[in-house]
């Protein structure tokens, strides 16, 4: 298997004079990890069309389902599990800077820097909000099309777009130390993530991963907690989990084969752990799928 790219998303731009995109995601399967946990400097904005997932942003995890919007703030630690097959949503990305302005007037004082600066943030879960959906699938559609003057139709349903996240689904403002803080945190966590995803075979220890944070075990397990929402043990679990399900759906190895071949040395441990995550034993799981 590959090893995984680095926590930190580097997010490629169509066109980097003009730092907005849409992706179409669907799901395969129940349980098929859409994308690991990460994080990135743009605003996304997830639209959900049909099906339900389980979405992680921060240390929340959240359901969505048809009619539901998350919006991921810029910065953001999250992930997302598809719960069903038919699982389609829109992921629209946009650098804020897009918005920036070179007059220094009330809207940039007030919105787009602290947008920009991740001082402004929005409640992630925002669910029936008929306007804002509305607005949503107006710009997305004017991207799809990209008609003649379309930057300018775009440009203008993200300001509409932003006085109705202001109006109705701002969570807080972050003070400049704040925010500081947390790109420390995140910064100093990114090797810690990139070990367990491409080491989760090998028997890691919290003292081995605390070292890679330069954190004493009592802060690293700590702030591990406060950034996942899960222990360092159900985390790495989670993870050889997830891998452990791709191998039962593609190939043929035994559950003994899987069960050591994602860390786990004791076939029963992993019969327990799997049905913990999955709510099914592995055995009935593959004859299911």
């Amino acid at each position: 298997m590959e090893k995984q790219a680095a926590l930190r998303e580097a997010m490629d731009m169509p066109d980097p004079h003009f730092p907005i995109k849409v992706h179409r995601c669907r799901a395969k399967w129940p349980g098929q990890p859409i994308f690991r946990h990460h994080w990135h400097a743009h605003i996304e904005i997830l639209v959900f069309m049909k099906g339900e997932a389980s979405v992680t942003c921060g240390n929340v995890v959240m359901k969505a389902g048809a009619g539901d919007i998350i919006v991921v703030n810029s910065n953001e630690l999250h992930s997302l599990i598809a719960q069903s097959e038919d699982l389609f949503y829109y992921a629209l990305i946009c650098d804020p800077s897009l918005l920036h302005s070179r007059s220094t007037d009330a809207v940039e004082t007030k919105f787009i820097t602290p947008l920009i600066q991740n001082r402004l943030l929005f409640c992630n879960k925002i669910g029936s909000d008929e306007t804002l959906r509305a607005c949503l699938l107006t710009l997305i559609g004017e991207l799809d099309r990209r008609e003649t003057g379309y930057e300018l139709a775009v440009k203008s349903q993200l300001y509409g777009l932003l006085a109705l996240l202001v109006r109705s689904h701002t969570a807080t403002s972050l003070a400049a130390e704040e925010y500081l803080e947390r790109m420390r945190r995140l910064k100093r966590f990114d090797p810690v993530f990139r070990r367990i995803e491409e080491s989760y075979r090998e028997s890691l220890t919290i003292e081995e991963l605390a070292r890679t944070a330069g954190l004493s075990r009592f802060h690293f397990s700590r702030l591990f907690k406060e950034l996942t929402g899960k222990t360092v043990t159900d985390y790495v679990n989670a993870v050889r989990i997830d891998m452990s399900e791709q191998l039962l759906r593609s190939t043929p190895l035994t559950l003994s084969e899987i069960a050591e071949l994602t860390g786990f040395n004791d076939i029963y441990y992993f019969s327990r752990m799997f049905k913990k995550y999955k709510n099914v034993p592995p055995s009935e799981w593959r004859r299911n799928v």
